[in-house]
């Protein structure tokens, strides 16, 4: 080792679902929406004044704030935007966890979690989620130092209902708790309206998912308003200007459009229970799906051959090796000629 080294901040990476680039390829990797930003977009991509890229962004981010406030009847000093909830779930962790006790997170969740800790030198505990991939509310009852769970889960898809939220929020009154919820408009309730009662939540959402545009990177949390201050003093000291131009245009269009928004998640959850039963007749078994994805495994077929033998037929999908997890495939739903494929290989391959 060279003298220098031992000052170098050694950490082992996340590591992001496989972006491959073929022409017919069949991509259910990486929970990307299958169709394309509202319409709105696109009118604002054709439109834009690229002669605007000369000039700083608005380090406020002040318009897409106030449109992100408004879709969710709150105020706009409630609202803090990054790019993509991963940058916002970063600043959280850098902001609000800063006791000597360890934060607490599932086993089996995020794979972000634990690298965010480790590069930020936080404590943590991950308290097991039961046999059903559920959260066992009792196991939050103990001394921490902040929580962080996503609701629906990832990768498990399970959503827990507002009830147990409410619980957890409830025995941890002195900690920040942050509720990640990048696919909860796929199924159940937000935690956004426990925000007026619970003064230490946070709730972050993402772009990347229900809104087609995991590309832009943008992500927000909700919450009090003096919890945002401390986020946006933090990314200030960071970063002032972490949002660009085009992101912050095209962003207020995507969150304006409401119909085309209900639409497009119609479309995604006719698709996913239509899969649901296909799969379940060839013998997958999965926890009930509340994401834009299914977490599937079979007693007959290994996952890991699976998933082998579906990249060779260029149709990816996502494998993990976790413990617990690791004859899983987490499946995106894409669109319907997609999934038809994905069940045709499926039939084929278990004839």
């Amino acid at each position: 080792m060279k003298a220098w080294e031992k000052n170098i901040r050694k950490v082992v990476p996340y590591v992001p679902g496989e972006q491959p680039d073929k022409v017919k390829m069949v991509k259910l990797n990486t929970n990307e929406n299958p169709y394309p930003p509202a319409p709105g977009v696109k009118r604002a991509v054709e439109e834009f004044d690229y002669e605007r890229l000369k000039l700083y962004p608005d380090p406020t981010v002040g318009k897409l704030t106030k449109a992100i406030a408004e879709h969710h009847n709150v105020d706009a000093d409630q609202v803090f935007v990054g790019v993509g909830s991963d940058d916002v779930i970063a600043m959280m962790f850098l902001t609000f966890f800063n006791s000597d006790k360890p934060i607490l997170f599932p086993d089996i969740s995020y794979s972000f979690y634990s690298v965010w800790a480790n590069l930020f030198g936080i404590p943590f505990e991950r308290p097991a989620l039961d046999d059903n991939f559920r959260i066992i509310k009792e196991d939050y009852y103990r001394e921490n130092g902040g929580i962080i769970f996503p609701n629906p889960n990832a990768p498990t898809s399970v959503y827990e209902d507002l009830e147990l939220v409410e619980d957890i929020l409830e025995h941890n009154r002195d900690v920040i708790v942050i509720v990640d919820e990048a696919y909860i408009d796929f199924g159940g309730r937000s935690a956004i309206e426990l925000i007026d009662r619970y003064d230490n939540l946070m709730v972050v959402q993402t772009y990347s998912k229900s809104r087609s545009m995991a590309g832009m990177r943008i992500g927000y949390a909700v919450g009090n308003p003096v919890l945002i201050k401390y986020l946006n003093d933090a990314k200030h000291s960071f970063n002032s200007y972490t949002m660009n131009q085009t992101s912050i245009a095209f962003g207020i269009e995507a969150i304006r459009d409401e119909e085309y928004f209900r639409d497009t998640l119609a479309k995604i959850m006719a698709t996913r229970e239509r899969t649901k039963k296909e799969m379940a007749a060839l013998g997958f078994m999965f926890p009930e799906p509340m994401a834009n994805f299914i977490f599937a495994t079979h007693e007959k077929y290994p996952a890991k051959e699976l998933f082998e033998a579906l990249r060779e037929k260029d149709i990816y999908v996502r494998y993990f090796t976790a413990p617990r997890i690791d004859n899983y495939l987490r499946i995106t739903i894409g669109t319907d000629e997609e999934m038809d494929q994905l069940i045709g290989f499926f039939k084929e391959y278990m004839k």
